[in-house]
């Protein structure tokens, strides 16, 4: 059976709800670091579910990956850790943009250079622009663009009229130094699809143990999540030195202003630390969840990706897109535009109108598409 775009949508979008909602039960962590709970949960997000699910998933993993290529496997790795510093640099892109603007320009760069990174790189742009499915392909990348600049001036307005452009974020607005972390953030950010890119050979050595196609890309998970779980790890033990918060993986009690730099621990109902340790047990519960749901994401974007035929490439533009678009519909969810006015919610929902309408067009652009093979 044949690639099938529309399955790969649906797929993308699982991908999509699953990476913007990790979150909440992040925001559940009491009496926890940053970086102990970031870590914890990354622990699941990087190590354990990819090798789990793809153990489970796949036919002789282990052997699959003994028999990559070295230069496959650097390369994976490689894309992997730089993806790393794109993550963990986007919040200082807010610190100095603000949520709004610093969204829209990390998650712009992060979108062209995810997606039209590996078909430049590899010199089949040319080919994709020359047929009717690949300029459709093509527009709705456009789209999505346009999708996030407007959901971004939403937010923008939604922040002004409800009092939140007063911010510690947009109080330390720097343009000059934003934009420049932004580009980095982005670009870097966008280094996770040129690691799924370069594991193609692993997804040939996958299929030729007879694993489904479906589940072709989970071994590539294993390794180009390597790459970010060693970025992340080296940050947060930096971090847990300097805080001397390693303690608190077995109980010893935060630093109250290390909480509340986290943001973990806002529920007006937590008790002070100095009253009452972590519940270690539920911390470690969420931390599970919000890491697996993260893993989920691209769990999801393999299965999309390998359903979406010559241009997997606009793979990272769906993902982006249904990332953003269950982000706001989560804002709504949350209570977080209640008071915004007539004007701005209704240019919040024309920004979700164009993010759905671009993966109908990308989704459309790859049915229409027959034969080949284009990364």
């Amino acid at each position: 059976m044949g690639p099938n775009p529309a399955l790969g949508v649906i797929f993308h979008w699982i991908g999509g709800f699953a990476s913007a909602s990790f979150y909440v039960p992040y925001k559940r962590i009491k009496l926890w670091s940053w970086e102990i709970f970031w870590l914890a949960g990354g622990l699941f997000s990087w190590a354990i579910a990819p090798w789990l699910f793809a153990s489970l998933r796949t036919e002789n993993l282990l052997g699959v990956l003994s028999q990559t290529p070295t230069e496959t496997l650097w390369w994976c790795w490689f894309w992997g850790a730089l993806w790393g510093f794109g993550g963990l640099t986007f919040g200082l892109t807010m610190r100095y943009l603000g949520l709004s603007l610093g969204m829209a320009v990390a998650l712009g760069i992060t979108t062209v250079i995810g997606t039209l990174g590996p078909p430049i790189y590899h010199g089949t742009i040319g080919a994709v622009a020359a047929s009717l499915s690949g300029q459709l392909t093509l527009l709705g990348i456009l789209v999505t663009l346009v999708g996030i600049v407007v959901v971004a001036f939403a937010g923008h307005s939604k922040d002004a009229e409800l009092g939140e452009a007063a911010s510690e974020g947009v109080a330390e607005f720097n343009l000059r130094k934003g934009i420049l972390i932004a580009l980095f953030s982005g670009v870097m950010s966008g280094c996770f699809a040129w690691g799924l890119a370069a594991g193609e050979p692993i997804r040939q050595l996958t299929l030729a143990a007879g694993t489904d196609p479906l589940n072709q890309g989970l071994p590539v998970l294993c390794v180009v999540l390597a790459g970010g779980l060693t970025t992340n790890a080296i940050w947060c033990a930096w971090l847990i030195m300097r805080n001397k918060s390693f303690g608190q993986f077995f109980g010893a009690v935060a630093d109250p202003a290390a909480i509340a730099d986290a943001g973990a621990g806002s529920d007006p109902h937590t008790p002070s630390p100095v009253s009452q340790r972590a519940p270690l047990l539920v911390n470690y519960l969420l931390a599970a969840l919000g890491g697996t749901l993260w893993y989920f994401q691209f769990f999801f974007y393999t299965m999309g990706e390998s359903q979406m035929g010559r241009f997997g490439f606009s793979s990272w533009t769906l993902h982006m897109a249904s990332i953003i678009l269950f982000s706001t519909l989560w804002g709504f969810a949350l209570k977080e535009w209640k008071g915004a006015s007539t004007r701005t919610r209704t240019m919040v929902w024309a920004g979700i109108a164009l993010l759905i309408g671009a993966t109908g067009i990308i989704g459309l652009g790859n049915m229409l598409d027959s034969g080949g093979v284009v990364h």
